[in-house]
């Protein structure tokens, strides 16, 4: 009911990953926020992409880049993502945090992946989709390959029953936070990590990605 209010908004700033999963992602991101305007900025091809998958309602509007600017490097935008995981540990702007080393047990932790590889739709189990595929469960067994992953803690509750209930409330619960395992230890069964927060960890069920950070300073 208040006019100035009611002509609020968000401005959501995405990515520049625009192809395959990246563009889904462009597109379910414009859906659950209904957003009505959407800017390109000197990419014609995603334009009509775009024009062609979004409701008709959404504006989709195309703008030149601004004169001198250039596109970052893949070397250039990996270095601007390990800083970003960087100043999650350490702090920025003169802003110093002490993050903390501890050891894990391997039998402590529940380590999933989400997502299974893609397969052809012929060899899928009658009535299963690709999508089906995409939000898979998969066990992660720690091994010396966990080294520097990034791994998310997930909020999901310890107790719960392993299952579909489970799978279903680990991808619909939100993460407590972000650790990176620093060393594995077969031997002795367990994992260094590198934490915001001082052990124990939080939750128990472990979510790893594809992104690595090596600690270099």
């Amino acid at each position: 009911v208040n006019r100035r209010a009611s002509v609020g908004g968000c401005i959501i700033n995405t990515c520049g990953w625009v192809k395959g999963s990246g563009y889904q992602a462009l597109v379910h991101c414009a859906s659950a926020f209904q957003v009505d305007v959407v800017l390109v900025l000197d990419q014609e091809r995603l334009y009509n992409e775009l024009k062609r998958d979004l409701p008709h309602f959404v504006r989709v509007v195309l703008l030149p880049k601004s004169g001198g600017v250039v596109e970052r490097s893949k070397d250039c935008r990996r270095e601007s993502r390990d800083e970003k995981i960087r100043e999650y540990f350490y702090g920025f702007r003169g802003t110093s945090f002490y993050p903390h080393a501890f050891d894990v047990r391997f039998s402590d932790v529940r380590i999933y992946k989400i997502g299974a590889p893609s397969i052809p739709d012929s060899c899928l189990p009658l009535g299963m989709s690709q999508d089906d595929t995409q939000l898979k469960l998969v066990p992660v067994s720690p091994g010396r390959d966990l080294t520097h992953h990034v791994l998310s803690v997930s909020s999901v509750d310890d107790d719960a029953e392993v299952g579909a209930g489970q799978s279903r409330g680990i991808l619909e619960s939100p993460v407590c936070g972000f650790i990176v395992v620093t060393a594995v230890d077969t031997q002795a069964q367990v994992m260094t990590v590198l934490s915001p927060a001082p052990r124990p960890l939080p939750r128990h069920t472990l979510l790893i990605m594809d992104i690595r950070f090596i600690d270099l300073k």
